[in-house]
């Protein structure tokens, strides 16, 4: 997650008009410029790895590499042994670029071509001063050969000025190969892709720079914002004591075909433990009379029908479809009559097959795919979901309507107000079954007790990740279950609780 950074995100574009800005309005060259994103580098390194004596500045094109050259030339100030590895000879640098690569050798500096025979522990501190944030393309031949190099140390004692190299700063997707950083400074304005997608393999910790920035920021929209939790807090009111189930809202859950009985009740408990008053669930009939056994505060019913179907939503305020549903015709028909109800609804895991299958755009509806299902959704494959996540978590929302949620690493949500928002929590224990049947219930239930539904998707993303984030934190991240969400998750609703 985020700690005291900006929650403004933007593309790569849009940092390049910021430096414009800056430029113009403080009346700062653009070399002094440089020299500031250096010298916070710089300070960054020495705070960091005080002991460090030996430091090797990969310097490639552009700003990124008179970045790197302007940080040798401090090091070596400081006195401290710098090699310079110059992946572009330096004479054909231009501009601010070429200024600094040219200051480096008036002060005595050495620029070395890249050969990989020396060991890439020979070093005490690795700079990545490669490629930038205007890398559009696949990193190739010796380039590549550079990062995997500097890899060789595992992300030890790396640090990526601006953004790693090989990392796209607009979506997150991994451009052939890309450097593995224990820090990344990032300069004027934080980059969306250093928030979603791959981002968090490579990034390591972040750091921001803003170079005084923070006056001209406003004047560009920025293409993303992080969440944070302390913006959802006043949905979390203490209730009156008066309050009756009744006021809590009504959750309507349909799926758990045969086999896949537990993504249902996961659904289901974490609609009671998030606070919904009453929750119904329509299920597969071979085991609804075992269904509520552990857990028997759900309303469970066994349908096989349409009519069956609309008398189990009875009076249901929210409907949750899809854990567990399954693909097979029970599943098809009974997702075409629950999609039809008058309700606000959250779609998830095979509702979304069926949607897919039978397309519709309604704006009262939350769709939560991961990429695979992202993908069937856009007619495309999980990879090219993953490649540019911003974009599919966009066009879903444009093809089919409501809030879209996008799953994995650096969540996303799309609204139809166009916003785009990020989820910087989690972690990789929740890469297990059931995670997305917890997350669906969570946000129905938030939905049923009032929330709008950018609020409620935005309020649980938040919830369901810290939970999972104090979990890890407490126990690791191999063996969380989904189910073990559940003690945190009650705890956070009421935790956050203010007055209203």
């Amino acid at each position: 997650m985020w700690t005291s950074l900006p929650s403004q995100l933007y593309t790569a574009e849009q940092v390049h008009e910021l430096d414009r800005q800056l430029i113009e309005q403080s009346a700062i060259s653009a070399y002094d410029l440089m020299k500031k994103a250096a010298e916070a580098a710089w300070q960054e390194c020495r705070q960091r790895w005080p002991e460090a004596k030996t430091f090797n500045v990969f310097c490639g094109v552009g700003n990124n590499a008179g970045d790197g050259y302007v940080l040798a030339t401090l090091a070596r100030q400081a006195g401290l042994e710098v090699r310079v590895t110059a992946l572009a000879d330096p004479a054909s640098l231009v501009a601010e670029a070429k200024q600094a690569a040219d200051d480096w050798h008036a002060a005595g500096g050495i620029s070395e071509p890249f050969d990989g025979s020396r060991s890439p522990d020979s070093d005490d501190v690795i700079v990545d001063a490669l490629l930038g944030t205007g890398l559009n393309r696949n990193v190739e031949g010796l380039w590549r050969q550079a990062i995997c190099w500097i890899n060789e140390r595992h992300g030890q004692q790396v640090l990526a000025l601006d953004i790693p190299s090989g990392l796209c700063a607009n979506t997150g997707a991994v451009l052939g190969d890309a450097v593995r950083a224990s820090v990344t400074v990032s300069f004027v304005a934080l980059k969306l892709g250093l928030s979603t997608g791959y981002a968090a393999d490579f990034r390591g910790e972040l750091v921001f720079a803003d170079l005084g920035a923070a006056s001209v920021t406003a004047e560009v929209e920025p293409e993303a914002s992080c969440l944070d939790i302390n913006d959802f807090r006043h949905w979390l009111a203490p209730r009156r004591p008066s309050n009756h189930k009744g006021m809590h809202g009504h959750l309507f859950l349909l799926g758990g075909f045969q086999g896949y009985s537990g993504a249902i009740l996961l659904a289901g408990e974490a609609a009671l433990r998030s606070g919904t008053g009453l929750v119904s669930v329509a299920t597969w009939p071979g085991h609804a009379n075992q269904l509520n056994l552990g857990r028997p505060e759900l309303m469970v019913r066994g349908v096989l029908d349409e009519e069956e179907l609309l008398e189990s939503a009875g009076r249901a305020t929210v409907a949750a479809l899809g854990p567990g549903l399954g693909r097979e015709e029970w599943g098809k028909q009974l997702y075409q009559a629950a999609a039809e109800l008058d309700l606000p609804k959250v779609i998830d895991a095979d509702a979304l097959y069926h949607l897919a299958e039978q397309p519709t755009h309604e704006d009262r509806r939350v769709l939560t795919p991961h990429p695979g299902e992202a993908a069937k959704l856009l007619g495309t494959t999980s990879l090219e979901v993953q490649k540019n996540r911003p974009k599919a978590v966009r066009e879903i929302q444009k093809r089919y309507g409501g809030v879209v949620l996008l799953k994995g690493s650096g969540t996303l949500i799309a609204t139809p107000q166009g916003e785009l928002l990020v989820c910087t929590d989690g972690n990789p224990g929740m890469a297990v079954g059931g995670m997305g049947d917890v997350l669906t219930g969570l946000i129905a239930s938030l939905i049923a007790q009032g929330l709008p539904l950018r609020d409620a998707t935005c309020l649980g993303a938040l919830i369901h990740a810290q939970s999972a984030d104090r979990l890890a934190q407490a126990y690791g991240t191999r063996g969380i279950l989904a189910g073990d969400l559940f003690p945190v998750l009650r705890q956070m609703v009421n935790e956050h609780q203010v007055e209203a």
